[in-house]
């Protein structure tokens, strides 16, 4: 049996799921292969900006993600030091959305996959793709299921990496092997209760080898993320012998955040730290020849500009 499709998307992620229910709703056969269970949680800021709200509507997901996330989001700041600077947003149009907003990824990319179930695409999940061949008529690839290792045949004259930027695999634009670099960003991420933090504040955290962001989810956690250089965080695991990586980059960033310090003072961690990288912005190719690239199989952001998701 070979299934048919117009297009296999591989990963079904923001990027994959999106790029599938706009197919779909073009009236395309559109084939998702995603190797993760649903909901699933990931090293990232789920700052969702206010004019990503729109197309998030467009895709028909906006009021139940706007249900499931955080407050809004109407001043941004640095906490850097002894300095806490917060500025409001630029203010509102009339229509524009209020404000940004933090979406778990555990909600965003499980609500996005299912909606690009509902347009009409066929989700292949917990599959992961095993090889592919190119011939005239596009693209024949093979998936094994996770866990029983069932293989089947699915082909499309379209291929379309989602896949992210961090794991290699058999497509050419998997190829992330590569020497370590002192340079090398690290991402860390961990919820956190009981934060003191104004709801409608997203300050940027600055601290020697890196920077990260805090901001309020949802059900009274809060978030905080940020990346840093490899050999800064040697540093910290040698300065806190006693931690594990995620709550030695902590410590680090609270004996040089006096604000991150106080917001966390009386906080307790929500589950356990997660850690991916290295984090290599920049632009990494487009496709060619019936494979195309979305999300950060195709370029990535600096965490910086708090803008991954959205772009």
């Amino acid at each position: 049996m070979r299934p048919e499709y117009d297009a296999i998307i591989i990963g079904g992620g923001p990027a994959g799921a999106t790029a599938a229910i706009l197919l779909a709703q073009a009236g395309q056969r559109v084939a998702v292969v995603e190797k993760a269970t649903f909901p699933r949680r990931k090293v990232c800021g789920e700052f969702i900006s206010a004019t990503t709200w729109p197309l998030l509507r467009k895709l028909g997901v906006a009021d139940t993600l706007k249900r499931s996330g955080g407050p809004n989001v109407r001043r941004v700041g640095v906490f850097a030091g002894i300095a806490q600077l917060t500025a409001a947003l630029a203010p509102l149009r009339e229509g524009e959305v209020d404000g940004g907003g933090a979406v778990g990824r555990e909600v965003l990319d499980t609500v996005l996959l299912e909606r690009a179930c509902v347009a009409g695409a066929k989700i292949w999940q917990p599959w992961a793709l095993a090889g592919y061949a190119m011939d005239a008529a596009g693209y024949t690839c093979s998936v094994e299921e996770r866990g029983s290792g069932e293989l089947r045949t699915l082909r499309a004259p379209l291929l379309i990496a989602a896949h992210g930027s961090w794991e290699s695999g058999p497509l050419p634009t998997q190829d992330f092997r590569r020497p370590p670099r002192p340079s090398d960003l690290l991402g860390f991420k961990a919820h956190f209760r009981g934060v003191d933090l104004p709801a409608d504040l997203m300050p940027l955290l600055a601290f020697p080898g890196g920077y990260g962001g805090m901001v309020h989810t949802r059900g009274g956690r809060s978030s905080l993320s940020c990346c840093i250089r490899r050999d800064h965080l040697e540093t910290c695991r040698t300065r806190w012998p006693q931690h594990r990586a995620g709550a030695a980059v902590l410590a680090h960033i609270g004996a040089h955040c006096a604000g991150v310090a106080a917001a966390l003072s009386a906080a307790t961690l929500d589950g356990a730290w997660l850690a991916a990288g290295p984090i290599r912005p920049g632009i990494h190719g487009f496709g060619t020849d019936g494979l195309f690239t979305v999300g950060n199989a195709a370029a990535e952001a600096h965490p910086i500009v708090a803008e991954g998701i959205s772009m």
